[in-house]
């Protein structure tokens, strides 16, 4: 039918715009950072279940620690270039390839000696003079840091001059790196970027711009470190290329050496020193009581708190992403809303044709999938949003169940409206509050088909105005109808002075034949009353009886919508509808008022007042219809 068919599209198209919709919303919030605290909810559970994720082999780290510490009570640590330098020589010594001291060296001894007066001494004026010769031997990064916008010299933190002098062609950029951590909204720090790009004033004036781990990779792969980008691992990157760190494991995952190993005079030797060669070195703070500890993936309280990481492994773990090419893949803005968009119109279409609790259940195992195979391929190195897909399926199953219960309202209101013109008001209740709605585009199913017909019409309406045949008509049929509807008939149509009723659609009623007999009987009972409002309306008149002619058979019969698509109505057509007619007719040849067919009478069981049965050749039918006369 044209009307099912037009609803029927208006579903697909309302699918393919709450897809539409719940993709465009989704891509919106994830824009706008509010799906990252899911996101990051997903990423930090999978860190926490992977645990070491892999052994480091790019990057070592020599922490200064309480036993370092311990074996010089009386020496402040701005006095400690001295065992910086044989540090750092050590190291040069083992082979590594590059030294990042994540230590912030903005007062020299040599300068505070000289302004108390105490560096007359040749001793004093050559303090620092072993590890400014380590400084300007190359490969020792020193660390700055930036505290504001990087728009002026008070922006930036940076070594004392006297090591600012010492670097080779007093190159900040090249061997100066910026050890400000990106943290993200809740503190933790999960990404870094290569530098600053966004600062050119820093770049005019020469200051550093680089962070601590990209220049220590930068210059471990001998890139050149004022390039405007860099390759690691056939990709290239940009300073202003925000990137996931990948975590080799939880605080202690880099074994750590001791400081003092490096301070022994055959420290050259030791099998944990010589296995730095080729590494990058991380040289930083870790005794107790120092304030560069930071949240991580791992310090959430999934599955249970966990410590905090020093600044010094979170550098380490930022060189060794960049240098041991296990790069964290995400998945591009397109690819990821075409993807979003393909996942929720097939849900969307899944929810046009299953019931919404298939749908609901189909939503929460695939947001399990989701989960599943987003830790597997967090494993892998690649990053799935799974939290941007999950909100997308919600929005969807939101969207679907607003246009299913309007939809099912539109539906209710439209079958009321069909159905209210031929049922009683209490029939059309019924039916409004089914479970299920019946099919207006047409089945089979049994019914018992009443057809009435007033007898001598024609030479009644010959004797009486037009405004009184009228008259006649709808005083009866208030009667006749009401008796219809007291026994749950679906009144099909008024054929002139006929009606045509259907007992058992659309409504099933397991007892459609009884209640057809019950209607037949009550019709017959108004009959006769308005026979005696007739006599008394239209006293001295003479007009013939007011009578009725009933026929009745039970049989299979199509009901439902049928028409054209300017006009249709609810009715039912076949053979039980034509022999139901026929049997009405015969009611004139047989002499009595109601005549069932012997399936309507079998089909109501035992009780019904019967009279004589006949066996009629009705019009249309090859075999005989056996049929009985009812009476009251």
């Amino acid at each position: 039918m044209l009307q099912i068919g037009n609803l029927r599209r208006q579903t697909w198209i309302w699918a393919v715009v709450a897809a539409l919709l719940a993709t465009g919303l989704t891509e919106g919030l994830q824009r706008g950072g509010l799906v990252d605290r899911l996101e990051h909810f997903y990423s930090d559970f999978w860190h926490r279940l992977a645990g070491v994720r892999s052994t480091p082999s790019q990057v070592a780290l020599v922490m200064l620690d309480d036993p370092t510490l311990n074996e010089h009570p009386d020496e402040p640590l701005v006095f400690w270039t001295p065992h910086f330098a044989k540090a750092v020589g050590t190291l040069r010594a083992a082979g590594v390839k590059l030294v990042a001291i994540d230590f912030l060296f903005t007062g020299s001894p040599e300068r505070w000696l000289a302004k108390v007066g105490l560096n007359s001494s040749l001793a004093g004026r050559n303090f620092d003079q072993a590890f400014r010769q380590q400084i300007n031997r190359g490969q020792v990064l020193l660390t700055a840091f930036r505290v504001g916008k990087g728009e002026r010299y008070d922006d930036f933190i940076l070594p004392s001059p006297d090591y600012l002098l010492a670097l080779p062609k007093m190159d900040m950029t090249a061997n100066i790196g910026l050890a400000n951590l990106t943290s993200d909204d809740d503190g933790t720090v999960r990404m870094f970027n290569l530098g600053e790009a966004d600062t050119p004033f820093a770049q005019h004036e020469g200051l550093p711009t680089l962070s601590l781990g990209a220049a220590a990779a930068i210059v471990a792969t001998d890139q050149d470190p004022h390039a405007p980008h860099w390759q690691f691992h056939g990709r290239d990157w940009t300073p202003d290329k925000n990137l996931k760190i990948r975590w080799a494991g939880p605080p202690g995952t880099f074994h750590h050496i001791s400081f003092r190993t490096l301070l022994a005079d055959d420290a050259a030797t030791l099998p944990e020193v010589q296995a730095l060669k080729g590494k990058v070195v991380v040289i930083g703070a870790g005794y107790a009581g120092m304030n560069d500890v930071h949240p991580t993936p791992y310090s959430s309280s999934v599955l249970g708190a966990n410590a905090l990481m020093a600044g010094p492994e979170i550098q380490a773990n930022i060189i060794e992403t960049l240098l041991s090419g296990h790069l964290i893949s995400e998945m591009p803005g397109v690819a990821r809303g075409w993807a979003t968009f393909g996942l929720l119109l097939a849900l969307a279409v899944f929810f046009v044709r299953a019931p919404h609790w298939q749908g609901t259940f189909l939503i929460i195992g695939l947001g399990v999938l989701l989960a599943f195979l987003g830790y597997v391929l967090f494993c892998r190195d690649v990053l799935l949003p799974v939290a941007h897909f999950q909100l997308g399926m919600v929005l969807v199953l939101i969207f679907m169940t607003l246009f299913r219960l309007t939809k099912e309202e539109r539906e209710r209101h439209r079958i009321g409206a069909v159905f209210g013109r031929y049922l009683s008001s209490q029939v059309v209740s019924t039916l409004m509050n089914s479970a299920t709605l019946p099919e207006l585009g047409g089945q089979s199913r049994c019914i018992t088909v009443l057809f009435s017909d007033i007898r001598n019409f024609t030479t009644l309406s010959e004797q009486l105005t037009a405004k009184e045949v009228v008259e006649v008509l709808n005083t009866y049929f208030e009667q006749a109808c009401a008796a219809l509807q007291a026994e749950g008939a679906s009144i099909d149509k008024f054929i002139g002075d006929a009606v045509m009723a259907e007992f058992g659609a659309p409504m099933d009623q397991a007892d459609h034949a009884l209640r057809a007999l019950r209607a037949a009987l009550a019709l017959r009972k108004a009959a006769l009353a308005n026979r005696l409002w007739m006599q008394q309306r239209f006293a001295g008149r003479p007009l013939p009886d007011f009578d009725i002619g009933i026929g009745l058979h039970t049989g299979e019969a199509v009901v439902g919508n049928i028409g054209s698509s300017a006009r249709m109505e609810y009715t039912a057509i076949g053979d039980t509808v034509n022999t139901a007619s026929r049997l009405e007719g015969m009611t004139k040849v047989v002499g009595c008022a109601i005549l069932a067919s012997k399936a309507t009478i079998e089909a109501a069981g035992p009780g019904i007042p019967t009279g004589e049965m006949h066996t009629l050749v009705v019009k249309g039918r090859h075999e005989p219809v056996e049929a009985y006369e009812v009476t009251a």
